[in-house]
């Protein structure tokens, strides 16, 4: 997983109703309702079928730390879809996505002005076109170079020509250095 993804990942988890299952055997029972057998869980989460069912029946209760993570990650990726689904399609259609960021822009500007990238801490907010484009890149397994390639163009479109009032000469936005990214929509 790349900046973007996992920004797009926390984005979607702050929409929850609801909070996940806290309990071992709740997040146990909660995935095998999902995967349908304890089979395809412990292949989910790189253990064997026999951990699975002990977590299941809480005869084990404290799996090791990288366990007990990656049983909250799969939970939190399963929980609330429709929730996801809904908040995503309007981000896609009304809304938009807000872009939080920490990080090195380059761009290649006319003769005579500065190219220089700078660290610059930015907060824009992307029209809802962009915020589609993102998502249907993250569904067709596009690389975090991809996905900050969109945003860059969002940025370039947004910020730096201010939706074509200024700054017409400069192309090729590029998003290096990554300090942090958050994303919300």
């Amino acid at each position: 997983m790349g900046d973007i993804d996992d920004a797009l990942e926390r984005a979607e988890r702050e929409v929850f109703t609801r909070e996940p299952p806290k309990g071992l055997q709740a997040r146990v029972n909660f995935l095998v309702g999902k995967l349908k057998t304890t089979k395809a869980v412990a292949e989910a989460l790189g253990v064997t079928q026999r951990s699975v069912e002990r977590y299941r029946t809480g005869e084990r209760k404290n799996p090791p730390k990288d366990i007990a993570d990656r049983i909250s990650n799969e939970v939190r990726a399963r929980w609330q879809p429709q929730v996801r689904k809904r908040r995503r399609k309007q981000a896609a259609t009304s809304i938009g996505i807000t872009v939080e960021t920490r990080a090195r822009f380059g761009y290649t500007a006319p003769i005579g002005t500065t190219d220089d990238g700078r660290m610059r801490r930015l907060t824009v907010h992307l029209p809802p076109a962009y915020a589609q484009r993102l998502f249907d890149a993250r569904d067709q397994g596009a690389s975090d170079q991809q996905m900050r390639d969109i945003i860059a163009e969002g940025f370039k479109e947004v910020y730096f020509q201010d939706n074509g009032n200024r700054a017409m000469g400069i192309s090729d936005v590029a998003i290096n250095d990554i300090d942090y990214l958050d994303l919300d929509f």
